[in-house]
């Protein structure tokens, strides 16, 4: 462990949410009575945590996390006369988003005892009010998925503006993949729903890293249905970019379709069919489809779909070159 290299006569332990709760308990009971010195740990820790005699805390990539989180998270020290201390970090060089930069001056501002409604409503300023994501609406989102629910959302908030829609195609993807955040990577469903949303919103390699990035500062290593979660979204940015309508599987074969006015290079994609005349087999229609056939007894990979998702990300990015 890295911190343990540093400071090798510290006594190190580390916690996060995928140790069972046998395993977080010892941690935490050795720290509690003083048996670890230092404490290396997943926002895990935001609430709940009494410690009087901790009085340093440091918050990396702290850019990521909201307000109230970041308050939590500040409030595990100075739990006692002690003089405390509170560190939030971000990566050197790194331009601060606008909102990510606010967040972390008002944590700043704000440090008197009783400064937590202060900061509430410094944080209703800077991300606005409104309750489109509460506990009224949330059992829709189950019943028609995330993506479709904000498209909805996006459709009725115009609506109301008298706003024109902006037609943006998007690429439907139905494949069968083990695609989704366990309930004991992120057990918070608001913090469920904040990852979710930024998983959606990934459209770069860029976006795929900082995402991924931050799912394991925060809440530990990333477990295969994450991974292949990222993957998708980043897959799906790509064959939007080039005007894939739909990516379906049907029995072991996935059928890709593309958009009558896509932007692929007819080169690229005659070189691809023509290296792989048993794997790929292209149909001309109105909407033109590549379909990947299985081999003949190949039986469903057993890795959850991480096969099928990167075979399909590599064929996108060969045609787009």
């Amino acid at each position: 462990m890295r911190v343990a290299t540093l400071v090798p006569q510290a006594r190190v332990a580390f916690a996060h949410g995928q140790m069972s709760e046998i395993e977080l308990e010892n941690v935490m009971h050795d720290f509690v009575e003083g048996d670890v010195d230092v404490l290396v740990c997943t926002t895990i820790i935001e609430t709940g945590l009494d410690i009087p005699n901790v009085n340093t805390i440091i918050i990396q990539n702290a850019d990521f996390m909201g307000l109230s989180q970041l308050y939590q998270l500040r409030g595990r020290v100075g739990r006692s006369s002690r003089l405390a201390y509170a560190y939030l970090m971000y990566r050197r060089d790194k331009v601060l988003r606008e909102e990510a930069e606010k967040r972390l001056q008002t944590i700043r501002e704000f440090t008197e005892f009783g400064a937590g409604f202060k900061i509430a409503m410094r944080d209703l300023e800077i991300r606005g009010a409104g309750n489109l994501l509460g506990a009224q609406q949330h059992g829709h989102m189950d019943s028609v998925g995330y993506d479709m629910y904000s498209r909805l959302l996006a459709e009725a908030v115009a609506n109301l503006k008298g706003e024109p829609m902006q037609d943006e195609r998007e690429t439907n993807i139905d494949i069968s993949v083990d695609a989704h955040i366990p309930s004991r990577v992120i057990p918070d469903e608001q913090q469920k729903l904040e990852i979710y949303k930024k998983i959606s919103l990934i459209s770069s390699e860029q976006d795929y890293r900082d995402i991924e990035e931050e799912i394991e500062d925060r809440f530990g290593i990333l477990p295969p249905p994450v991974v292949n979660l990222l993957d998708i979204a980043l897959m799906k940015a790509k064959a939007r970019g080039i005007g894939v309508s739909s990516i379906t599987q049907k029995g072991q074969n996935i059928v890709i379709v593309f958009q009558p006015d896509a932007s692929v290079d007819l080169e690229k994609l005659t070189a691809l069919l023509t290296e792989n005349p048993t794997r790929l087999l292209f149909t001309m229609a109105q909407n033109p489809y590549i379909t990947i056939r299985a081999h003949k007894g190949e039986k469903p990979p057993e890795d959850g779909g991480a096969t099928r998702i990167r075979e399909i990300s590599e064929l996108i990015d060969k045609i787009i070159g």
